[in-house]
């Protein structure tokens, strides 16, 4: 129940970044990304709010929740941007680097530093990356950029949730991903409004707040149900998905490149995640507990 739960939410996401691209043609990045917060925090009141569970907003490092907001948003801006120019598989396999910067940034701000052969194991990850981006060879957007930007931020803000998650719940971390996500792009909205064209791209721009909270509590319901070190490899599942959503919706068609370097980059964030298991560490397993940069 736990994996079909975390295959049901990378499916979910899937879905909110292939609504995201179709609507970034017909309106602003930011707009898309206020909808997607302001959505998931009406959403989630509904379900958990300071009136039924009182415990809900006392944290152990209000700082750090607010850097983590802060963070997640701007990965969500970023990656929104991305997805603008770049086909979805291509921006998803960048995405998947994020296990890496997990385990990098590990060493200075938890202490967890890598051996030899996840430094190794990173190094063979990045050189996916530049199989699928090709710099220098004009074959993909420099928006590829933004991409990458949105997975080191979003690699940070996986390690700031480790270490909140010490003191905070999941139901707490997500209360204030949302809340501050809606606090911050709400002031924007006026600025970028623009009106649906018609009642699907409406019903699109509702859903977007939709799929991102349903996504995590499939999340957060798998995570108390299996490991995370059990779940953490079934969140590659989600290229599955974004191939056949490109095709269908975009007719976009992967390329060989961007196939072999995903394989690389997904075989890579399986080595760290055998490693992590084999040294009884839990450095990028416990850290997707949040989702894939949604």
């Amino acid at each position: 129940m736990g994996i079909a739960l975390m295959c049901g939410a990378v499916a979910l996401f899937a879905c909110l970044d292939t609504s995201a691209k179709y609507l970034s043609a017909q309106m602003s990045v930011l707009l898309i990304a206020a909808a997607r917060y302001i959505g998931a925090f009406l959403l989630t009141l509904f379900v958990s709010n300071p009136m039924t569970n009182p415990g809900l907003l006392k944290s152990g490092n209000f700082k750090l929740q607010l850097v983590r907001g802060l963070l997640l948003v701007g990965s969500t801006v970023l990656n929104f941007l991305a997805l603008h120019f770049m086909q979805l598989d291509e921006v998803l396999s960048i995405i998947f680097t994020f296990p890496f910067i997990v385990a990098i940034v590990s060493g200075p701000l938890l202490g967890e530093w890598l051996g030899w052969r996840r430094w190794s194991a990173i190094c063979f990850g990045f050189a996916g990356v530049l199989v699928i981006t090709r710099p220098g060879f004009g074959a993909i957007h420099p928006a590829a950029l933004f991409s990458l930007t949105a997975t080191i931020c979003y690699g940070i803000y996986a390690v700031l949730t480790r270490i909140v998650s010490r003191t905070d719940s999941n139901q707490t971390s997500l209360f204030y991903n949302n809340a501050i996500g809606a606090l911050v792009m709400l002031p924007v909205i006026p600025f970028v409004w623009t009106m649906p064209t018609g009642p699907f791209v409406a019903l699109l721009l509702l859903g977007i707040g939709f799929l991102g909270s349903v996504g995590h509590f499939f999340l957060i319901a798998g995570h108390r149900l299996a490991p995370a070190s059990v779940l953490s490899p079934f969140i590659y599942t989600q290229l599955v998905w974004v191939v056949i959503l490109g095709y269908v919706v975009f007719d976009h068609v992967p390329n060989g490149w961007t196939m072999a370097g995903a394989a690389m980059v997904i075989g890579s964030g399986l080595y760290l995640l055998y490693r992590e298991r084999q040294l009884g560490k839990t450095t990028t397993s416990d850290s997707v507990v949040e989702g894939p940069l949604e």
